[in-house]
């Protein structure tokens, strides 16, 4: 069993990792809940940073707009999105246990609203997931700034 200490952030200490173990985690990295009913453990969600990109044939703007904007009626902690007419950025909080999690549900989140919100069919060419930690420390030192426009559907 290999074990690896982590970087710590200002402040804190490094924790422990099981790296021999998929999806390993340090002592404190998570925090667990016991399971209503089933009196066993299980982990909080936290909330994570979003940016998928996706691009494909060029769409007629005003149909793009009404399917982002259906798309952030449609998903709860929806930021922000700015479109082109052959691709498109939209930035979102998730809801998971881990990064795994984040990124399987942002990767089918185009697919899955593809037709209830009438989105193009465009293909992912981007994903970035962050914690929220992360995202805080990259804003707070000037990196990863969100865009000029926080909130809403609006072009490049």
């Amino acid at each position: 069993m290999v074990r690896r200490r982590e970087e710590a952030l200002p402040g804190q200490r490094p924790e422990r990792r099981l790296t021999s173990i998929e999806g390993g985690r340090g002592v404190g990295q998570e925090a667990a809940q016991e399971d209503p009913g089933q009196g066993t453990p299980r982990e909080q969600a936290r909330m994570w940073h979003v940016v998928l990109s996706v691009a494909g044939a060029a769409t007629p703007l005003p149909e793009l707009r009404t399917a982002l904007e259906k798309l952030a009626h449609d998903h709860s902690f929806f930021l922000t999105a700015r479109y082109a007419a052959d691709h498109a950025e939209v930035r979102y909080w998730e809801e998971a246990r881990d990064l795994h999690d984040a990124a399987a549900i942002a990767l089918r989140l185009w697919g899955e609203h593809k037709a209830s919100a009438k989105l193009p069919a465009w293909e992912i060419v981007g994903l970035e997931v962050v914690d929220r930690p992360t995202y805080h420390k990259r804003v707070a030192e000037g990196f990863g700034d969100p865009p000029p426009q926080l909130g809403g559907v609006h072009p490049y």
